[in-house]
């Protein structure tokens, strides 16, 4: 998958200690006054206190290409954000390039069964193109279609993506994209998403005891 964060907020750590300020002032703050420190010191009372509103005045948005409709199923669960995508309706899924598990790719049995597979739909989508409409046809297509998708998100909804996707009990090619994303959060945010990703970075694992990973990973 290609992941690229198209457009942000510009300055959000510093946008969102304005806003939490802002909370606590008769009056508007002054932007020159909020030095480095002093955005630092009031993101970590607002992550301390959980008055994590503040952080919703800055936006993310993404460009996601390559990507399994298996996975843009379980992203636009994500009821809080925005999301344009590769529509079948249109779109000729002519070079249908299936996205291949690696469980799938490294067992020489299933990779025949898939590739079978694989071929089968290609002609019955081929012979249905010429029948009837690209929405009709599209209903052959499986899951591992490719897709491309943009995302727009907040950063409120980016740390609760982040807390359920980057887990690794998430289901591998979403856990994947969520480290990219949150990778290229931290470029432009490091305050804001400090110590965001899987819950285990920040505490014990809030899973019921049968649905722990007996992974963790490792706090830095």
């Amino acid at each position: 998958m290609n992941v690229e964060l198209l457009r942000y907020t510009p300055e959000p750590d510093k946008i969102a200690a304005f806003s939490a300020l802002t909370c606590y002032r008769e009056s508007l703050p002054l932007e020159d006054e909020l030095s480095e420190e002093m955005i630092e010191e009031i993101l970590d009372k607002i992550k301390e206190s959980g008055h994590h509103s503040v952080i919703e005045h800055a936006s993310f948005t993404f460009a996601v290409e390559g990507v399994s409709r298996s996975l843009t199923h379980q992203l636009v669960r994500h009821r809080l954000a925005s999301y344009s995508q590769q529509s079948q309706r249109y779109v000729d899924i002519e070079s249908f390039d299936p996205i291949i598990p690696d469980s799938i790719n490294t067992d020489e049995e299933a990779r025949k069964i898939y590739d079978e597979f694989v071929g089968e739909v290609k002609k019955v989508y081929s012979k249905l193109k010429d029948h009837v409409p690209l929405e009709d046809a599209r209903y052959v297509l499986p899951n591992a279609t490719k897709s491309n998708i943009i995302i727009t998100m907040n950063a409120r909804e980016l740390w609760h993506f982040f807390s359920l996707r980057c887990c690794k009990r998430a289901q591998w090619e979403i856990r994947d994209l969520a480290h990219r994303m949150l990778d290229l959060c931290k470029e432009v945010a490091p305050l804001i998403f400090e110590n965001a990703g899987a819950p285990c970075l920040r505490g014990p694992c809030p899973e019921a005891p049968e649905f722990f990973c007996g992974d963790p990973y490792e706090k830095d």
